[in-house]
């Protein structure tokens, strides 16, 4: 199993939905940065289950440790232990599933892989094992931002067949992002986006959306051709996520329909350094960061855990009836946004490190 990420600043992860705790095992992080529990709760608490009406009935605390390299407020550059217990477990929901592989879950590939699955809430395929990349990316993002004056922040800019207007990617901040629960920055958009989660969850289904992200004050000259491009590591990061079903940066698949003429970004100077007059590259040209902002969106599927019944078949191929218990998100795009910033996050120092290396 690939469980870590990363070559210089690497996260390893471990622990499944319904197991006692999930942790996570940062290396990279320099000598003498200053990192206290509470900085990295930040981004938890954005990510936690039960914190809102629009999400999962399941709540956790999810308070996070510090068990490893960090002493008086200051990385060691030592590996950095993180642990999150899981508090609010009910194994008991998916007893009469443990037969049948649910729709569109990981159950059955699971089972086809390893010959054993956890027997309750996904295990490794739960969305609760992104607990750790948000931890993970927390510090990520505290090294950037101590480092290079980087800021990442993501939004939902669709539910359903709901789209946010395009958003002002110099100035957004989070506190724009988090003024309501769907976490549209667009009060119009948002309210819209938020009665289409709750009917989908009166209707016991669920809907899909998109998250954009726009990562600021980025150098130029970050990534690494020709198979670490890093859109391509974007890309990876961002498919590796529970749910994901698409990734495009920049223009994106509507750049396809376009000329070059229309498409290409003309430089000019800007202060003291070279940038574009436009940004249709979302910031990476030829794999390497061109010193404009780095924007990206990537697209969830409706979540595949629903309370409607189901026509399906069990392990052996008989057909029968499923109607999921569980506890889930009817709508899995407001929580997945530090997620996505988290995993941003952890490219970004990556490619910094390796950057560094060059002197």
């Amino acid at each position: 199993m690939s469980s870590s990420f990363g070559t210089l600043f690497k996260l390893s992860t471990f622990g499944e939905s319904h197991c006692p705790a999930i942790g996570a095992v940062v290396d990279g992080v320099p000598p003498r940065m200053p990192l206290t529990a509470e900085q990295i709760q930040q981004q938890l608490d954005r990510r936690r289950p039960g914190s809102n009406k629009l999400g999962t009935a399941r709540n956790e605390a999810d308070q996070v440790q510090i068990l490893s390299g960090v002493e008086n407020g200051l990385t060691l550059g030592t590996p950095i232990g993180l642990m999150v217990a899981n508090t609010d477990q009910r194994p008991g929901d998916y007893g009469s599933m443990s037969r049948i592989p649910r729709p569109s879950h990981a159950d059955y590939t699971y089972q086809a892989k390893y010959g054993i699955a956890a027997s309750s809430g996904g295990g490794r395929a739960s969305a609760r094992e992104t607990i750790a990349r948000v931890a993970g990316g927390a510090i990520a993002e505290i090294f950037l931002r101590e480092h290079y004056g980087i800021e990442i922040v993501a939004w939902v800019s669709s539910v359903g067949t709901t789209d946010a207007p395009n958003m002002d990617l110099a100035s957004l901040s989070r506190e724009q992002v988090d003024a309501n629960d769907v976490r549209c920055p667009d009060e119009t958009a948002a309210e819209r986006m938020t009665n289409a989660i709750l009917a989908a969850r009166e209707a016991k289904d669920s809907i899909g959306g998109v998250i954009s992200c726009v990562c600021r004050n980025v150098p130029a000259g970050w990534g690494e051709p020709a198979f670490d491009r890093l859109e391509a590591l974007l890309g990876h990061a961002m498919l590796s996520l529970p749910a994901s079903k698409g990734f495009e940066i920049g223009s994106g698949f509507a750049g396809s329909r376009q000329r070059g003429s229309q498409h290409n970004d003309p430089f000019v100077r800007k202060g003291e350094k070279l940038g574009t007059l436009t940004n249709n590259s979302g910031g990476v040209q030829g794999g390497i960061s061109n010193g404009e902002p780095i924007y990206f969106r990537v697209a969830f599927k409706p979540t595949a855990t629903i309370g409607l019944e189901q026509q399906t078949a069990d392990y052996d191929g008989n057909p029968v009836t499923l109607a999921a218990k569980g506890r889930h998100d009817p709508c899995v795009v407001p929580r997945a946004v530090p997620i996505v910033e988290g995993m941003a996050a952890l490219v970004l120092a990556d490619l910094a490190l390796i950057q560094r290396m060059r002197g």
